[in-house]
């Protein structure tokens, strides 16, 4: 089954958190624009993509303090398939909800200076009034799987739907990994701030969650290097797979 492209491009601090207090700071803010300009700004290094995935804890953080919504059942049937809400927009931010839990409360929303339209990634089995919701906001949605979502069906309707054979995979951490160890990521783009906070609980680049997928080594190929103008180093990476057992040390040997 054919996809297209996968990059996760994300940026951290160099303790490798994704989140945290140094990202509000001047250094901070200075560098995430930097990783913005490299795949949505105006002479972005990206161009073939029509916007970024991201898991349900990045989403909950773009819903902020909106209010739970306490949804009703629909007076009409909902309409079998895909919805796609505004078949026009050029930029979509890619919502991955497995069961159905963001009841967003807009259609679109703005980062830095740019404005994209929500698409929310969900299984055929969320209920009929969370899709009706989605609807009456006018966010669009995609079905990929039955039971549980199907994140390589869902990234071969993006590139099938929206034409495109990029798509900009952006965290968080949980479905960073799950989406490296199912295959389905291709290059890592990464974005390292001049900036260390000494966290120890916020989200790292990747980190396994075992409803998901378990950590196991992962061999990458480094493809650049290159110096930002803030002191940032952005480095890219292709994604090899799994390291194989005989290159594994023995438990003897470590």
């Amino acid at each position: 089954m054919s996809r297209p492209r996968i990059i996760c491009h994300m940026h951290t601090l160099l303790n490798g958190k994704i989140d945290g207090i140094a990202n509000p700071t001047s250094v901070g803010m200075r560098s995430q624009k930097l990783y913005f300009d490299l795949f949505l700004g105006e002479n972005r290094f990206f161009t073939k993509h029509r916007g970024w995935i991201s898991g349900s804890g990045t989403s909950r953080a773009i819903l902020g303090g909106a209010p739970q919504i306490e949804l009703s059942e629909p007076t009409e049937p909902v309409p079998a398939g895909d919805f796609i809400a505004d078949p026009d927009a050029q930029m979509h931010y890619f919502a991955v909800d497995r069961s159905g839990t963001l009841a967003w409360d807009r259609s679109t929303f703005s980062y830095f200076d740019a404005d994209v339209h929500i698409v929310e990634l969900i299984p055929a089995s969320v209920s009929d009034a969370f899709k009706a919701h989605l609807r009456s906001v006018g966010v669009s949605y995609l079905i990929a799987g039955d039971e549980q979502l199907d994140m390589a069906e869902a990234v071969r309707k993006i590139g099938d739907i929206f034409d495109t054979d990029e798509v900009i995979l952006g965290g968080g951490a949980t479905l960073n990994w799950s989406m490296i160890r199912d295959g389905l990521c291709d290059e890592i783009s990464l974005v390292l701030m001049p900036t260390a906070d000494g966290e120890n609980s916020t989200s790292s680049l990747f980190e396994a969650d075992e409803r998901y997928s378990a950590p196991v080594p992962i061999r990458f190929s480094l493809k650049s290097v290159e110096p930002l103008e803030d002191g940032s180093v952005w480095l890219r990476y292709d994604v090899q797979g799994p390291v194989a057992e005989d290159e594994a040390p023995s438990p003897a040997s470590v």
